[in-house]
């Protein structure tokens, strides 16, 4: 029988993490696309922390699902206001995984934070101090995720377009065919569980690395 109250408490903390996570790492992608001179997610509204702007709701409901793992809706790049369309599309795809492992490392500090005033655990404080502990933990997964997941080289997640930056363009050119089918491929890799046996013990490497043994 499911417990209506539990089941609320863990979308409450779930929800402002999962929220920011996805907003930020849209928004960095779009931020340093108009830092190289594209206005385009300007143009669009999308460069705004307006979580409602960058859901995707299949990404998100993946989000609350895997706990790990998701996607938001891309922001819109146009590499030919470019100076070099190969090389700053290289940063701008890095700017969202990097800003999620930003985000992790705060979040990280916040826990260590938050477990300072120990003694206060038990007083009135607790019910301060036990939700953002919660959601600073859940912050760290979440981003993490959002991380190691857009890394994966299979259009149009991030690392496919690090990938294209990096290879040469003929070869570039023909990997890009296979975007049309990415979008498939990355549900298969998701509800199959090959994702998460790939990227989840990268993510606990870095879950150790950032809070080892706290809890």
């Amino acid at each position: 029988m499911f417990d209506i109250n539990e089941i609320a408490q863990r979308i409450a903390i779930l929800t402002p993490p999962v929220l920011l996570a996805v907003t930020v790492h849209e928004l960095a992608h779009g931020w340093v696309a108009y830092r190289f001179g594209d206005p385009t997610a300007k143009n669009a509204g999308r460069l705004t922390l307006n979580p409602i702007k960058h859901l995707d709701l299949v990404g998100t409901l993946v989000f609350f699902l895997t706990r790990t793992i998701g996607w938001a809706k891309p922001v819109p790049v146009n590499p030919m206001y470019f100076k070099d369309p190969r090389r700053d599309m290289i940063w701008v795809s890095l700017a969202g995984p990097a800003s999620n492992i930003l985000l992790a490392v705060v979040s990280a500090m916040v826990m260590r934070m938050v477990l300072g005033p120990a003694s206060m655990w038990h007083s009135s404080a607790s019910y301060v101090l036990k939700p953002l502990f919660y959601m600073a933990y859940v912050s760290i997964q979440i981003n993490l995720g959002l991380a190691v997941f857009n890394l994966i080289p299979i259009p149009p997640l991030d690392g496919s377009r690090i990938l294209m930056g990096l290879l040469p363009e003929q070869m570039a050119r023909k990997y890009a065919v296979v975007e049309q089918y990415g979008f498939v491929l990355i549900l298969l890799l998701v509800f199959t569980g090959a994702t998460g046996a790939i990227i989840i013990p990268v993510i606990d490497f870095l879950n150790r690395m950032l809070i080892g043994r706290i809890i």
